[in-house]
């Protein structure tokens, strides 16, 4: 039996927390704060407190956090510089010439990370084959007095073909490094990969956030030192967490910190239900404050991708595939200049929030529109503490109401909810129908405080029979925290034909690249840990993948790698790949393009109690169903005996979240307190 151990997640209106001990388990939900360490703090007091257990007694904290991505959001990471090729300064404005929307004459890109008075150049030259112009020390050193003058906080260096010859990128960081006392972030240590533009934007994108990124765990890891809390281990967007000390040096990892501790989570919580109904995989469904995240479970593995782009800004390290929009709990309700109601990404955030929560919120929310259609109760009290005022919130619907013609309150809420289930529906589309996968095969997982209000119906929209909330529903991100492995990835382009491939030379490059992800989980030099690992000492176990493409193609798709290289079985596991993904496979050369290794050491999380005592009646209360006032029960989730079963309609309360169970559904309690919503016939 292991020590206590804590998770705590940060989302843009709460802070969640789980803590794992004796087989226990305890949640806890307070309002996230601008510093974002201290809402982490004072949710590690609550959690503590509620266990009965001394923060100096916790084993491990690992943790989940918005700070990147909040940064490239809100366009206020650092003051960023970047050092480029001469000829290639405007790279990130460039881009790939394509516009935000192709017939939009007014359309504008989003503005660069690095303005163009922040971009300079520095005549060296490499190409794939070498060095053919060597850097100048002292041109650089004359670049680092420009830095300085134009007061940069952190400096990006990206240089032609780098990835393949880094020698004059590395001389010209380490002279940075000595002339500037700033962070500086080099494209061959951030992205070892070919295309430029996605390269140099990547390692933008780490200067930009890396300052914040550091203070921010500085902060934290001084905080939790005052409690007697260990030094914390950080969600990485690739589902893997990694040491603090990594996270700094490598911020452009977490962007995604959050939603990929949701999917892994959701993931292990529905994994029994998904093997009992023999499904073909998860749509998981996290819907919190401020935005809904869906991604895509396929077996027992959460889909990864290393082509993201957020707010405009392409991202290529890998990480969870989450698409993310902005409908969550706290998002705003408007009427258009077209009289079209429309909802998000606006949010109320947790100050002053939705109208209900009497914190001086004066517009309609998602959560507002809940409480209006009867599925939140006035009684609820969210987090455990927070109680809600269902006459501000029915003030905000009738404002709503007026403003779009609609006749109550209780229309615009229908409304409300409406159209944000429609957004919704169209984000689980997109990484189902758009991609090939067939929704009705597929169980939704919800989670997230109000993920149990909406996917019902969403489900009811997608004809999935099935929908699995997890008994941490509320704070499944926090939870996922616990169960998540060590892992760290490392990349190189190697571009060539299979027909030509050099094996002993691909090996060579896998075997440093297994070497390179052993240290990074090891926190040794490359050399010791592929001296472990020669030795069977090392826990970790190393996956190893090649993208390959067609000749000719412009994409990639990633294929496992076993044994020695293996051209034949490589070129016929991306057939199968291509086929599988496309719907045919060709007779032309395959090439190719990037060789890859994973690092994964695994955790996991203790099984908890779960001991529902049959007591969980609470009463009726009138809530809204198809436009029909329904008569509903009401339920203690937690109270729900293993075994029990709830008809619909009905709702289920627990303090971090809500779960409705519309007409002609059931709720069914498993052992570990999970609970199944299954459609009835004709639904």
């Amino acid at each position: 039996m292991t020590g206590p151990r804590i998770g705590v997640d940060v989302g843009g209106t709460f802070t969640d927390v789980t803590l794992v001990t004796d087989g226990d388990l305890v949640t806890a939900k307070v309002p996230s704060t601008a510093d974002q360490s201290e809402g982490v703090v004072a949710g590690i007091a609550k959690a503590c407190d509620e266990a009965g257990v001394a923060p100096d007694d916790i084993e491990t904290f690992t943790h989940a956090m918005t700070v990147s991505v909040n940064a490239l959001l809100e366009r206020d990471g650092a003051t960023t510089g970047l050092v480029a090729t001469e000829g290639f300064g405007d790279v990130l404005e460039i881009g790939r010439q394509t516009r935000p929307s192709l017939y939009d004459l007014d359309a504008e890109k989003p503005p660069e990370l690095v303005p163009r008075r922040r971009r300079f150049e520095v005549s060296e030259r490499a190409t794939s084959e070498g060095i053919e112009t060597p850097v100048d020390p002292e041109e650089v050193r004359a670049v680092a007095a420009d830095l300085r003058e134009a007061g940069v906080e952190s400096v990006a260096v990206a240089f032609l073909h780098a990835y393949a010859h880094p020698e004059n990128e590395r001389a010209a960081a380490e002279i940075l490094r000595d002339e500037l006392d700033v962070p500086v972030s080099a494209s061959h240590e951030v992205l070892a990969e070919f295309r430029e533009y996605e390269r140099t934007a990547t390692t933008a994108v780490d200067a930009y956030v890396t300052p914040k990124i550091d203070a921010y765990v500085g902060r934290l890891e001084a905080r939790a030192a005052e409690m007697g809390v260990p030094e914390p281990r950080i969600m990485q967007s690739n589902g893997g967490i990694a040491d603090a000390r990594t996270v700094r040096e490598r911020a452009v990892t977490t962007v995604l910190s959050g939603p990929a501790a949701g999917v892994v989570g959701a993931s292990r919580a529905a994994a029994d239900v998904r093997a009992d109904r023999d499904l073909a995989g998860l749509v998981t469904f996290d819907m919190g404050g401020t935005s809904s995240d869906v991604s895509l479970v396929r077996g027992d593995r959460a889909e990864r991708t290393t082509d993201t782009t957020i707010d405009g800004v392409p991202i290529r390290v890998p990480m969870v595939d989450v698409h993310t929009i902005g409908s969550g709990g706290g998002s705003l309700a408007r009427v258009d200049s077209g009289g079209a109601l429309r909802v998000g990404p606006e949010s109320a955030g947790a100050e002053p929030g939705p109208a209900c929560y009497g914190k001086g919120g004066e517009r309609a929310t998602i959560t507002d529109a809940n409480v209006v259609l009867g599925y939140i109760g006035a009684s609820t009290a969210l987090g455990g503490e927070l109680e809600l005022d269902e006459t501000a919130a029915r003030d905000a619907l009738a404002d709503l109401a007026d403003e779009a013609g609609l006749d109550s309150a209780l229309d615009a809420a229908r409304g409300v909810y409406d159209v944000a289930n429609a957004k919704m529906i169209r984000a689980i589309r997109s990484v189902t129908v758009e991609r090939g996968y067939d929704p009705r095969e597929f169980g939704l997982v919800a989670f997230g405080g109000a993920g149990g209000l909406h996917a019902p119906a969403l489900a009811d929209a997608l004809d999935i029979d099935a929908v699995v909330v997890p008994v941490a529903g509320g704070v499944l991100s926090a939870y996922g925290l616990l169960d998540a492995d060590e892992q760290h990835d490392a990349v190189r382009t190697h571009l060539v034909s299979l027909a030509d491939a050099d094996t002993a030379k691909i090996d060579e490059i896998l075997g440093d690249l297994r070497d390179e992800v052993l240290a990074d989980v090891g926190d040794e030099s490359a050399a010791d840990a592929a001296a472990a690992s020669a030795a069977g000492d090392s826990s970790a176990e190393v996956r190893r993948s090649a993208d390959c493409r067609y000749a000719g193609q412009s994409f990639e798709l990633s294929v496992p790698i076993s044994g020695a290289f293996d051209p034949d079985d490589v070129r016929e596991k991306f057939h199968e790949a291509h086929d599988r993904a496309y719907g045919y496979r060709v007779d032309e050369d395959v090439e190719v393009v990037n060789l890859r290794a994973t690092a994964r050491i695994e955790r996991g999380v203790e099984d908890t109690a779960y001991d529902g005592d049959g007591e969980s009646y609470l009463g009726t209360r009138e809530a809204h169903f198809s436009g029909e006032l329904r008569e509903t029960e009401v339920h203690d989730r937690l109270s729900l005996a293993a075994g029990a079963s709830v008809e619909g309609p009905a709702v289920l309360e627990q303090a971090e979240s809500t779960t409705v169970v519309p007409p002609g559904w059931t709720a069914e309690v498993q052992g570990d307190g999970t609970v199944v919503l299954l459609r009835g016939e004709g639904q």
